[in-house]
């Protein structure tokens, strides 16, 4: 960078000369002595606060230790943008790089913020290397240089920042609070625990004994696996896919279309009040379930089972919700063969999955007051992805 293109008072620095790299390895994470474990997957996109971890007991292999104070970046996939302080010390992933602020060049609590910049994260992406799993060498990201404001003006953006993310803080604590009542009221709506008098049942825990507890199979009128053909940019019939099943619904993101007989397009059109499980995916993601309701003609992949409920004895909000709430998913799981990396479920064990089955007046009484929930989630949802901009804009206006 040349020093024309500087804004006043800012200094080119190499990131090595910016913060250092904390190689403290760990090669027996049992023996560490601390509590917590970090891995990327307990890291979210965007956001400086771990508000989740492990133990070193649930985890094997090398680790490297961090400090309270400590950056934590995942240096592996960095397109997921996750970098986070920690509030503790423990053990973390070494897919993630522990980086400490060198004070005498950047404010501890400026660089986490610079860090979260696009200038920053695009720099990265650009040195990663590996095409399934990209990542970043320290010995390359050492040599990157970057410019940076004064000391003084690192700390008054930082302070500036430091406001915005107090209120993004508060708006995800409201968002964890919002998911516990939802799974809590989930669980109670679905077992029916505050009717009067219950029974335990091994596979669903305690019902209501005025509920009766059926299997899946006894509800619905069909199962079908979708079609395999290969999904490109431009057909003639836009095709659901995995990534289209989002909080409960069929949703018309990334679509992508195949070309397909009348006859075929017939046996594969997807039918309002239809019901998509997706039969193999992560172990964590499969059984995701969402409910079609879109307008036009789709048909849907063959990593999905299309569910048709009967109307007669269950509505289809009734068992999306049931599918994917904990007390389903955990029979999900229950029922899912690990691969390599991903896990299936087919549908004859969908179809023995259990569920309490409440009157049709009562199931939608249970998607009312669920449904209060869940839309209360997704104001704050819609309100976290405007304040979380709005700290984008500020950032990126100021990192340039």
């Amino acid at each position: 960078m040349s020093e024309r293109s500087l804004k006043p008072g800012w200094q080119v620095w190499r990131f090595d000369q910016i913060a250092t790299n904390v190689n403290e390895r760990i090669d027996n994470p049992s023996e560490a002595d601390v509590e917590y474990y970090v891995g990327l997957e307990h890291l979210d996109p965007d956001s400086l606060k771990i508000r989740r971890w492990g133990t070193p007991s649930d985890v094997e292999a090398t680790k490297l230790c961090f400090r309270k104070g400590d950056i934590i970046f995942g240096r592996r996939r960095v397109y997921q943008r996750k970098v986070a302080v920690a509030d503790f010390d423990g053990i973390c992933s070494a897919h993630a790089l522990v980086l400490r602020a060198k004070p005498a060049v950047v404010d501890p609590g400026f660089l986490p913020f610079f860090m979260q910049s696009d200038l920053f994260m695009e720099r990265a992406k650009a040195i990663s290397v590996g095409s399934l799993s990209p990542t970043i060498n320290w010995k390359t990201l050492a040599k990157e240089e970057f410019s940076l404001p004064s000391l003084e003006e690192q700390r008054r953006i930082a302070q500036v920042l430091s406001e915005s993310e107090i209120v993004l803080d508060k708006f995800q604590q409201a968002l964890v609070a919002t998911d516990n009542l939802f799974n809590s009221l989930t669980y109670e709506e679905i077992r029916g625990v505050k009717e009067g008098s219950v029974s335990y049942h091994t596979q669903v825990g305690s019902v209501t004994k005025n509920r009766p507890i059926v299997p899946i199979g006894e509800v619905i009128t069909k199962t079908q696996y979708g079609l395999s053909n290969a999904p490109v940019e431009k057909g003639k019939y836009p095709i659901i896919r995995m990534m289209n099943l989002s909080e409960g619904e069929v949703i018309e993101n990334d679509i992508r279309y195949v070309d397909l007989d009348k006859s075929t397009f017939d046996m594969y059109r997807l039918e309002d009040g239809d019901i998509l499980f997706n039969r193999t995916n992560s172990y964590e993601l499969v059984g995701r379930t969402g409910m079609y309701t879109l307008k036009g003609e789709h048909v849907f992949a063959s990593y999905l089972i299309r569910i048709c409920a009967n109307q007669e004895r269950i509505i289809p909000e009734y068992l999306t919700e049931f599918l994917n709430c904990p007390l389903g998913r955990r029979q999900v799981v229950s029922f899912a063969t690990k691969g390599v990396s991903q896990a299936n479920v087919n549908a004859s064990n969908l179809c023995n999955i259990l569920i309490p089955l409440p009157s049709l007046s009562e199931q939608r009484n249970i998607i009312i007051r669920v449904g209060a929930i869940r839309s209360a989630r997704t104001n704050l949802e819609a309100q976290i992805s405007r304040a979380l901009a709005l700290k984008k804009n500020l950032l990126n206006s100021i990192v340039y």
